[in-house]
């Protein structure tokens, strides 16, 4: 099947880094963006600045591959996203060229003339992707292998606690947003609420902090699933990425202020339209009335639907690749660095097809850029039948310096793998109507 391309689905920082190292090793790939650019997903946050470096942000062969355009690489600093896409993202895609297809959807995944129950002769087949562009045209694409880089960007996780959207979430769609909030001079004087406990919603949080500030008559709560927010403030000193620290101790500002105010325990079980406002009540009862404006940050989920055709084995909680559940698992690893995942640990049991990125990790939250950028390496090594390359290791991860994974859920002790919380938080009231 050497006649086919490598396919890779998705032109953000994963995949793009996966064909750099593919076109590094002289392999035939292309690209498919739903988005008429690169990194549509990144650019839908362009306003928010990530908290890792610029080292951080660039993959070893893209470099390679751009310094002999006169690219150079960025060397301090924490872009924002829209700089992150125009300093790096921008710049590889165009080295690419046409390798990179814009405005095609993935409809699904699958092995030419052979659908998920056949075993005859599957491996000899090679595989076929179904997209759609802009117009509604759809195409056929053969590939030799499948690299999954399409993230998880376009599924956020809804406010209701058990997963589901809560009664009435549905209804108030137009007061509630799942993205990080850009202009919020609209929101002055309103009462606005923030769902969720990680980084996205300490960034609203922060934003959203900064209106009240300025504009007497805006109030900010915030609403966290978790019995305590021993986690929130991040591991101060001992966070080897010190924007991730420091965004903690801003939030730890903002909150001992009373700019904005916090309920811990709070699970959203249903959203009420009361004379205009919004009433978000809690499974316990527990009630938070007079809302305008919701921002629902709770984490996003894969979409495996284009890949139901395809035999994948992930992980029956988390959904990520099933090979690297149990080291990403937020149940159980809450503190210090995971290990870095590669092919070995990516491999399905579809040969040759790999997850990739954020989406890799399902719905665990601990995704960084790096461990995405090791994954291309080592999964395009393997595509170029380096094996050896492909199994070596060549990232260390940055410490979070902080316990509070799931498993202090119902509690306020740290995370399972520590014993005692490196931040200590007084305990916070219930909101109760």
């Amino acid at each position: 099947m050497l006649e086919h391309p490598v396919v890779v689905i998705g032109a953000g920082p994963q995949g793009l880094a996966v064909a750099a190292h593919l076109v590094e090793r002289g392999q035939n790939v292309v690209v498919v963006e739903r988005g008429t650019g690169p990194a549509t997903a990144v650019a839908e946050w362009a306003h928010v600045r990530l908290f890792s470096a610029w080292p951080e942000l660039t993959d070893a062969a893209a470099r390679r591959l751009l310094a002999p355009t006169g690219w150079t690489a960025p060397s301090s600093g924490y872009p924002t996203g829209a700089e992150w896409v125009s300093g790096y993202l921008a710049p590889l895609a165009d080295l690419l060229g046409e390798r990179v297809r814009y405005a095609t959807t993935v409809t699904g995944v699958a092995r030419q003339g052979r659908d998920k129950v056949v075993d005859a002769e599957r491996a000899s087949q090679p595989f076929v992707v179904h997209a759609v562009d802009a117009d509604g045209h759809e195409s056929r694409i053969l590939a030799r292998a499948i690299v999954d880089a399409s993230g998880t960007w376009s599924h956020p996780n809804p406010a209701g606690a058990d997963g589901l959207p809560a009664v009435g979430e549905g209804r108030a769609a137009s007061r509630i947003s799942y993205r990080i909030p850009d202009d919020v001079s609209a929101y002055a004087g309103l009462h606005l609420v923030v769902i969720g406990s990680g980084h996205s919603a300490t960034h609203a949080a922060l934003r959203l902090s900064e209106l009240a500030r300025r504009e007497p008559g805006t109030r900010v709560t915030w609403l966290m699933r978790r019995g305590a927010a021993t986690h929130l403030f991040g591991g101060g000193a001992a966070d080897d990425l010190p924007e991730r620290a420091a965004l903690g101790g801003r939030a730890r500002k903002v909150i001992e202020s009373g700019v904005v105010e916090l309920f811990a325990g709070f699970r959203v079980s249903e959203f009420r339209d009361e004379g205009g406002a919004l009433t978000i009540v809690a499974e316990n009862g527990s009630e938070v009335t007079g809302v305008s404006r919701v921002f629902a940050l709770t984490g996003f989920r894969p979409d495996l639907e284009i890949l139901s055709e395809m035999r994948v084995a992930v992980d029956v909680s988390l959904e990520a690749v099933a090979g690297i559940a149990a080291e990403i698992d937020p149940n159980i690893h809450s503190c210090g660095s995971i290990g870095a995942t590669g092919a070995r640990e990516l491999t399905q049991p579809e040969e040759d097809f790999f997850i990739i990125g954020a989406k890799s990790y399902g719905r665990a939250p601990t995704f960084l850029a790096l461990t995405g950028f090791e994954q291309a390496r080592s999964v395009a090594a393997y595509l170029a039948g380096d094996v050896v390359a492909s199994q070596s290791k060549q990232l260390v991860l940055p410490d979070t310096g902080v316990c509070g994974g799931a498993g202090d859920f119902d509690t306020s002790g740290g995370g399972s793998c520590c014993t005692t919380p490196l931040v200590q938080l007084q305990p916070t009231r219930v909101a109760v109507n």
